[in-house]
């Protein structure tokens, strides 16, 4: 049974104890061949060995759309629709991840730091996780957190926690 994710204060948390697994994803309604360009990450190879395994076990389809990986090809990113559904792996702790008054929601087990971006859908980052994970929404999802739960199954079997 799937679960809407919830909306929750992120508590302060020291820099060695906080990692993520990043994923990025750009969401949108409809899919075509246009592809997405992002900056890849650069991850320790530790890191960068978990987002290969992530990669492998990401989902085809996100909320309707068909995986559509963005330039230039890497495991460190993927995705969904147009660049709707953004996801990189191994990306840089956020500095926003330090803010006790950062939002944060829960999709299926995993933990994911919400950031509203000016003109722009949400960007979710992963925490407590052995690599951070980012996954960025258009503009379409500004108000749907849902997609996250697509990605559930496959962060919580490749990429541990880091507690």
């Amino acid at each position: 049974m799937t679960s809407s994710p919830r909306l929750r204060r992120l508590p302060a948390l020291p820099v060695a104890v906080v990692a993520a697994a990043v994923l990025v994803a750009a969401a949108g309604c409809s899919s075509t061949d246009a592809k997405a360009s992002v900056p890849v990450p650069r991850p320790p190879s530790e890191e960068a060995a978990l987002c290969g395994a992530l990669h492998k076990e990401l989902p085809e389809t996100v909320a309707g759309l068909d995986r559509n990986d963005p330039e230039p090809g890497s495991d460190l990113t993927a995705g969904w629709g147009d660049g709707a559904i953004v996801l990189r792996c191994g990306v840089p702790r956020p500095a926003r991840m330090s803010d006790p008054r950062a939002k944060a929601v829960e999709a299926e087990g995993v933990n994911w730091m919400l950031e509203q971006r000016d003109g722009d859908g949400p960007r979710f980052t992963s925490t407590y996780r052995k690599t951070y994970v980012e996954v960025s929404l258009d503009k379409r999802f500004a108000h749907d957190a849902t997609p996250l739960a697509a990605f559930a199954d496959a962060v919580k079997k490749t990429v541990p926690p880091s507690l």
